[in-house]
């Protein structure tokens, strides 16, 4: 099991490409819907009396072992994920806008937008156990002890969502905007395997690695096609909307010192993501476990490891552990919530000269990650020179990323055409271990 999920992995690293979706065009002072993504009080600095959304996606992936180096020298991607004793990150993250709408109207804006979202996550992974599971790449004895929850977690999910802003007060050098979003949430197909405080021995006996002596808290939960796996990218193409069954919301206030032109300094405020959605399905399952691993008669070395990699999704790793007697259900449900990933973010954009404005913006995670029903993000603070003019815009935007590190691309914009990635240079000429890529078009109607 584990060596598929480091194949996909892999595969995706190559071929998608970190949290910070959109980074560069999404505090353009050419003001859309992505603007209002980020704080929905710039619906009010609506560039266009109208605007359309035709199609925008982000693709992001971030680690903290591989670089995109050791990648292109061919170095072996397992040795390096499992490589010392600090736990393994990763990230897999999209986002897809569908068709959407904005509009001014006197001191008011309304916005409608559409989004599929996917995640794929690994968090706090023990490198020593999965080294382990994925190889019997253990010589005599090692243990293993942690006081967090490492998890596995992959979600799917689609949101239509409504946004309103009203001009607060302005005058001819002051302008303040307060602005809101509600989001419907549509559940797609959900998976977590949590492993909280896990304290075990790991032993090679005649070239087979088992665990023994060992106890922690399992939670292993799955909804719609992740019943089947999570490592495939059809099951979340094919199940990001489900049934309507949650409710999110967005606040934000914005603050612009005007000057003739458009401004020299346009700063906002935003929490984002509040709110959660339920999975509910006679086919779902959650469950809490007791794991306890130790020698019996029937498996004196205790659990032989290599029952997993052949394990194609959690309802197996379940099957092996409750058959082998080593798990005590104490909680089970078939309707469980999950929360969104809830950021404080704050930015400020400020003209230097004419035309050439530099974007300072920082986004913090208010969510515990380590907890089951969390779905994650990770921390970003960002620079983002941008050269301005009313239908072309090129920046570069430098991002300090809470898994992947330092991270430096390029974007342009041209009229309603948009392409950038968050990574691309420091990909080509450092270590980067993110990768990630944007493009999208966009209508400002009169």
């Amino acid at each position: 099991m584990k060596k598929q999920y480091l194949i996909f992995c892999f595969i995706s690293f190559l071929n998608m490409s970190a949290q910070d979706h959109f980074s560069g065009i999404n505090l353009s002072n050419r003001v859309g819907l992505l603007n209002a993504s980020v704080n929905p009080a710039e619906l009010s600095n609506l560039s266009s009396k109208y605007e359309v959304n035709l199609f925008s996606a982000s693709v992001n992936v971030a680690n903290d072992k591989i670089g995109f180096s050791d990648i292109i020298n061919g170095e072996n991607i397992e040795d390096l994920l499992f490589k010392g004793n600090d736990p393994v990150n990763m990230r897999i993250d999209a986002e897809v806008y569908g068709p959407g709408f904005a509009m001014r109207w006197n001191k008011w804006a309304f916005g409608f937008s559409t989004k599929a979202a996917a995640k794929l996550n690994f968090i706090d992974i023990d490198p020593k156990l999965a080294d382990a599971i994925n190889s019997n790449n253990i010589v005599g004895s090692s243990t293993v002890s942690n006081n967090y929850n490492q998890r596995l977690n992959g979600t799917s999910w689609g949101e239509v969502g409504f946004s309103v802003s009203r001009n607060i007060f302005e005058n001819e050098k002051h302008k303040f905007n307060a602005g809101a979003t509600l989001k419907l949430l549509f559940p797609g197909s959900y998976t977590n395997l949590g492993v909280d405080k896990f304290a075990g021995t790991i032993n090679n006996i005649g070239a087979e690695a088992y665990l023994n002596d060992s106890q922690a808290n399992i939670n292993i939960a799955y909804s719609g096609n992740f019943n089947d796996g999570f490592t495939d990218f059809n099951n979340y193409s094919e199940s990001v909307f489900g049934k309507l069954n949650g409710v999110a919301t967005d606040f934000g206030v914005n603050y612009q010192w005007k000057d003739k032109d458009s401004y020299k300094l346009n700063a906002g405020l935003a929490v984002r993501n509040i709110g959660g959605m339920t999975f509910e399905d006679d086919a779902n399952s959650s469950t809490d476990y007791a794991l306890n691993i130790q020698s019996t008669l029937a498996n004196p070395n205790g659990l032989a490891l290599s029952q997993f990699q052949d394990a194609t999704n959690l309802q197996e790793v379940e099957t092996i552990l409750q058959n082998d007697g080593y798990l005590t259900k104490t909680e089970s449900n078939q309707s469980f919530k999950i929360n969104l990933p809830t950021v404080f973010s704050a930015y400020a954009d400020i003209k230097v000269i004419p035309k050439l404005f530099v974007a300072l913006y920082t986004q913090q995670k208010l969510g515990d990650d380590n907890k089951d029903n969390q779905i994650t993000t990770q921390n970003v603070v960002s620079i983002t020179p941008r050269f301005s003019l009313k239908n072309y815009e090129i920046y570069s935007s430098w991002a300090d990323n809470e898994i992947s590190g330092i991270t430096g691309g390029f974007g342009f914009r041209v009229y309603g055409f948009y392409m950038g990635s968050s990574s691309v240079i420091t990909a080509l000429t450092s270590d980067s271990k993110q990768a990630d890529f944007y493009i999208g078009y966009r209508l400002g109607l009169k």
